[in-house]
């Protein structure tokens, strides 16, 4: 086994292929796919399935990962110390439904970073996707919420994709809305106030599923209904129609202007915002200070951090 051959799995593992991977490496297809074959081959397991979807880790790939990921740091912190004074270039991602804390937490976290080089990754995605990423370690944290209607199924979902799930905060479920909006001279809304307002929600692409859904009562049926799949387009759709969405109430004007406003929803119901990771891997410093950030920020809002 040599380091090189786990350099190339990881590449493979952030492309999702071995044919992007190879052009990222400036390798041919036929030499990398010999490299992995000869490394599957010394080890003695299959580290690749394929599908239609492409290319994914098999249950051994991944634990193998998590020991190439241990290998693979430390090689890097040995060279940052000892190779010719060269500093690692500094790297972090993140996967997470689509918050605003997120983002302002992720953007105060490469402030803080004090490097002529990095390379940090920002994945709002669908809630299948933070799996996916978490489970084939293109991500080290994920963040995502769950309440009583969605519990059970992320907890199974969580084990079956050996993750841990640590809950940050509770909060009680608000609408956003443009400033504009005549929502606004209400100071809570039941859900007979938003009936004939047009409601936004993001989509999810193939796994559509209620319980995938970034936002609570995904049950309920709506006069009008509109699917984004960015937050840009969610708050403009806001501001252009009139439109509500369902969240945590969180939202950071220094990134969004004070254009989006949050009125609390009478409904019954609590919203267990956390964060996620793979069960075998230990966090990162950065990873570390991260959630310290974000823990900081959503204090800020006069929320208790639980954990």
């Amino acid at each position: 086994m040599r380091i090189q051959q786990l350099e190339y799995l990881e590449k493979i593992v952030e492309a999702g292929s071995i044919n992007e991977a190879a052009k990222r490496l400036f390798l041919t297809q036929p030499s990398l796919s010999n490299a992995v074959k000869e490394l599957k081959n010394e080890m003695g397991i299959q580290i690749f399935q394929r599908s239609s979807g492409g290319i994914s880790l098999t249950a051994e790939g991944r634990e193998f990962m998590t020991y190439s990921k241990q290998i693979l740091d430390q090689v890097n912190l040995m060279n940052e110390r000892y190779k010719n004074g060269q500093q690692r270039k500094q790297s972090f991602s993140v996967s997470a439904q689509h918050y605003a804390f997120v983002v302002h937490a992720f953007v105060e976290l490469i402030k803080s970073v004090n490097a002529n080089e990095y390379q940090f990754t920002l994945r709002e995605t669908e809630t299948q996707n933070i799996f996916n990423d978490l489970a084939q370690f293109k991500s080290e944290l994920g963040i995502l919420y769950t309440n009583g209607f969605n519990q059970k199924i992320m907890q199974r979902l969580f084990k079956e994709n050996n993750l841990v799930f640590t809950p940050l905060f509770v909060a009680k479920p608000h609408i956003f809305v443009s400033r504009y909006n005549p929502l606004t001279s209400k100071s809570s809304v039941d859900l007979s106030d938003l009936e004939y307002f047009p409601y936004l929600s993001y989509e999810q692409g193939e796994v559509n599923s209620f319980y995938f859904s970034e936002e609570i009562l995904s049950t309920l049926s709506h006069k009008k209904s509109i699917k984004v799949s960015d937050r840009a387009t969610i708050f403009n759709l806001m501001v252009g129609l009139n439109g509500y969405t369902i969240s945590s109430g969180i939202i950071s004007s220094k990134l969004n202007d004070d254009k989006i406003v949050a009125i609390p929803l009478n409904v019954d119901d609590d919203i267990t915002m956390g964060w996620l990771k793979h069960r075998q891997v230990e966090l990162s410093p950065l990873a570390e200070r991260y959630l310290t950030m974000l823990k900081e920020h959503i204090r800020g809002y006069g929320f208790k951090i639980i954990s």
